[in-house]
């Protein structure tokens, strides 16, 4: 009986040591409709998954997606992107899962930035990168501004982060609540934004934190005492969204009414198995198209797949029930692209004042 009383008393200890060192410090700001004074909550009526439910997954049994480690070899030889896009275009660089670099108007951006190897708080134990980065770190052109949708290890990695602050001091764009990780990184140019609250950040471009129906946390008693977002950000060209990390929800269609039509959008479509499980929390590929619809896009690119098994679709799933979609409907077919890594798109000006259609692939 003393054995297993010592053996529990460690195992709190340990536990609770971990959850010191991981997790994430709160938001303590004013109340919010969607701020309780403890936790942020969805948009109304959506509720998120709970403990609960995520021993039930674990536990249930189900049937998990093959996936496997790609090499370099197994992938295709990426260029450095240009260090400057010119104003009236838009260049896209998947570098693969939720991160992105966008360049326009003299601007670089990279999205929920992930170079490390797991999307864990250690790198000896957790989800695995299958794929590598489409484009490495060092052939980054200069980056002006880094957007963070929410806290989660595969969305906001500290290691490329503290990187990307080392070699390019940029600003950080991130829901309430996250600033506080940063600072304690010693990362002190940041801007910590609510749902629908917007920011200039020079005088050709500005950008406004949009609702997402996902979650928070990095420990596991930290959970949603910080913000999750998507960005609209406003160009001279037009709108572009990034959806960050969600469920399905009407809100969609508000920001579609609010901002569309949009010039371009990023949508995630993978970790969406199962259903039961992951719907309040991940859109499916056919969700995706509805996003897609919702905010009016007129060109929309394909996200958070194929990088890390972080739920029982497998490696390829997401992206051909995607492909599926797009076949069955012609005008999805040039809409509504699945990116490759290290490819970059490009959205070529506007056209006697409408956005041109066409898409070119460079790497």
């Amino acid at each position: 009986m003393t054995w297993i009383l010592i053996v529990v008393t460690v195992f709190v200890i340990a536990l609770f040591t971990v959850e010191f060192i991981i997790a994430a410090p709160p938001y303590t700001g004013d109340k919010a409709p969607h701020f309780n004074g403890k936790e942020f909550i969805n948009p109304t009526g959506l509720e998120e998954h709970h403990y609960f439910d995520v021993i039930k997954w674990w536990f249930s049994g189900n049937d998990k997606g093959n996936w496997y480690k790609l090499t370099k070899e197994d992938t295709p030889n990426s260029q450095a992107p240009k260090q400057i896009v010119a104003a009236e275009d838009f260049h896209a660089t998947f570098i693969n899962h939720s991160s992105f670099l966008l360049q326009f108007d003299g601007m670089n951006i990279v999205t929920d930035p992930i170079w490390s190897n797991r999307a864990s708080p250690f790198q000896w134990i957790g989800p695995k990168r299958m794929r590598p980065p489409g484009l490495r770190f060092e052939d980054l052109p200069p980056i002006d501004l880094v957007l963070i949708s929410h806290n989660h290890y595969d969305h906001l990695d500290l290691q490329s982060v503290k990187d990307l602050q080392q070699e390019h001091d940029p600003i950080f764009v991130v829901p309430l609540g996250v600033d506080k990780l940063l600072y304690d990184q010693g990362i002190e140019k940041t801007i910590s934004l609510d749902w629908w609250e917007d920011q200039n950040i020079n005088l050709k471009l500005s950008l406004t934190a949009v609702p997402a129906r996902h979650f928070s946390g990095r420990g596991l008693f930290d959970r949603n005492q910080t913000l999750w977002c998507g960005y609209v950000l406003h160009t001279q060209e037009g709108n572009i969204y990034f959806a960050g990390d969600s469920g399905y929800g009407d809100f969609f269609k508000d920001i579609g009414h609010k901002f569309g039509p949009m010039r371009a959008s990023f949508i995630p479509i993978g970790a969406y198995k199962p259903r039961w499980f992951m719907e309040p929390i991940h859109v499916s590929p056919k969700e995706a198209v509805q996003v897609h619809r919702a905010v009016q896009s007129e060109q929309s690119f394909a996200m958070h797949f194929g990088t890390f098994p972080l739920a029982d679709d497998g490696m390829f799933d997401a992206k051909r029930e995607l492909q599926k979609l797009l076949k069955e409907d012609p005008s999805l077919r040039q809409s509504f692209q699945i990116p490759v890594e290290g490819e970059t798109e490009i959205i070529e000006g506007k056209t006697d004042q409408s956005i041109s259609n066409n898409i070119i692939r460079t790497g």
